[in-house]
C-alpha cells in the first residue's frame, strides 16, 4: 500500500516535470527559430518568473525514487548513466546560457550563448526521454550497471520517446507563449505561436500513432499495456484533448488550450505508468519487490505531505501572478 502511493507520487511529480519542464526545454527551439527581437523577448519574460520552479520537479522525482525504491534508482542511475549525464550537464549548461542572455558584450558571444541555449533544449529533452524508453522497453536490468550503456537507451523506443519527448515540449510551449502573448496584446505573436503550436501539434499526434507500430515490434508488454484497459483510455484521453486542443488553436483560444494540452501530455504519461504495472522496472523488479522498508516509506511520505503544503500554494501564487501577467517586466525588451 505504501510502496504503490509513493509510486503514484512520483508519477504526479513526473506528469508536472513533463508538462512544465518540457514547456520550458520546448521554448528553446521557438527560440532558435524566432523571427526578430520582439518574439525572442516575449520567451525570455514568459520563462524568466517560472524557468527554476519548473524544474523543481526533476528534484522531487529522484529524491522520491531514491528513497523509496534504491535499488530500482541504483539500477536505472548505473545502466543509463551515459544519457543521464548529458542530460544533467545539458540542464546547467542551459540554465546558465539563460541567466547570460542579454549580458554578451560582443556578437560572437551572443551566438554562443544562443547556441548553447538551443542546443541544450533539445538535448536534454531527447536524452531523458530516451532513457525512459529504456526503462519501459525492458532494457535496464536490476543491478549495478547490468545492462548495456548504449543500446540500453538508444533502441526504437528510447529514440522515439525522445522525440515524442523534444515535439510535446516545443507544442506545449507554443501554446503557453500564444497564451502569454494574447494576454500581452500581441497580436502579430499570437498568430506566429498559433501557426508553431498547429504545426507541431500535428507532429506529435503523428510521432504518437507511429510510435505505437515501433512500440508493437520493440516492446510488444509495453504495447500491450497501452492497447487494454485502462492503458488504452489513456491513450484514447490524450488523442482526444490533442484534438480539442488543436481545435483551440485553429481558433486562436490559446487560455483553454493550456489546460487541454497540458492533459493530453498529462494522460501519455499516465498511460505509460499504468502500461508497466505492476513493475518498475519491467519485467524484473515490481513496485513492491523494489520498495523500501514500510518505516522509510512512512517518513518520505510524511515528510512529502507536510512538503507538499509549502510548495503547492507557493508554486500556485507564482503562477497566478505570472498568468496573471503581473511579473512581466516590461514591453518588448
Amino acid at each position: 500500500m505504501l510502496a504503490d502511493l509513493a509510486a503514484v507520487v512520483i508519477a504526479i511529480g513526473l506528469t508536472a516535470y513533463v508538462v512544465l519542464g518540457g514547456a520550458d526545454f520546448g521554448t528553446g527551439i521557438w527560440d532558435v527559430t524566432a523571427s526578430g527581437h520582439e518574439m525572442r523577448a516575449r520567451i525570455k519574460r514568459s520563462m524568466g518568473p517560472v524557468w527554476e520552479a519548473n524544474h523543481v520537479w526533476l528534484i522531487f522525482v529522484l529524491v522520491m525514487l531514491w528513497t523509496a525504491f534504491p535499488r530500482a534508482f541504483g539500477s536505472i542511475t548505473s545502466t543509463l548513466a551515459l544519457p543521464l549525464f548529458v542530460a544533467a550537464v545539458g540542464i546547467i549548461l542551459r540554465g546558465g546560457a539563460f541567466a547570460l542572455r542579454g549580458e554578451a558584450a560582443t556578437i560572437v558571444e551572443s551566438h554562443s550563448i544562443g547556441a548553447v541555449f538551443a542546443v541544450s533544449s533539445v538535448l536534454v529533452p531527447f536524452f531523458l526521454g530516451a532513457a525512459v524508453g529504456g526503462i519501459a522497453s525492458g532494457r535496464v536490468p536490476v543491478g549495478n550497471a547490468e545492462g548495456d550503456a548504449i543500446t540500453s537507451w538508444w533502441n526504437e523506443t528510447g529514440v522515439l520517446v525522445g522525440l515524442i519527448a523534444i515535439v510535446t515540449g516545443a507544442h506545449v510551449a507554443a501554446v503557453f507563449l500564444g497564451a502569454d502573448s494574447h494576454r500581452a496584446g500581441q497580436p502579430d505573436l499570437v498568430r506566429a505561436f498559433r501557426i508553431r503550436a498547429l504545426g507541431s501539434g500535428v507532429v506529435a499526434g503523428g510521432l504518437a500513432i507511429a510510435g505505437l507500430f515501433v512500440v508493437r515490434s520493440d516492446a510488444p508488454d509495453l504495447y500491450d499495456g497501452l492497447t487494454s484497459d485502462a492503458g488504452l483510455a489513456c491513450v484514447i484521453g490524450s488523442a482526444a484533448a490533442g484534438v480539442i486542443t488543436l481545435a483551440l488553436e485553429w481558433r486562436s483560444r490559446f487560455e483553454p488550450a493550456r489546460y487541454t494540452a497540458a492533459a493530453a501530455v498529462g494522460a501519455i504519461v499516465a498511460g505509460y505508468v499504468i502500461a508497466q504495472q505492476p513493475y518498475l522496472l519491467p519485467p524484473d523488479l515490481t513496485v513492491e519487490e523494489a520498495a523500501a522498508p514500510d518505516a522509510t516509506l512512512a517518513a518520505l511520505l510524511a515528510s512529502v505531505a507536510v512538503g507538499l503544503l509549502i510548495l503547492v500554494p507557493s508554486l500556485v501564487w507564482l503562477f497566478r501572478l505570472h498568468l496573471g501577467g503581473r511579473l512581466d517586466t516590461g514591453s518588448n525588451t
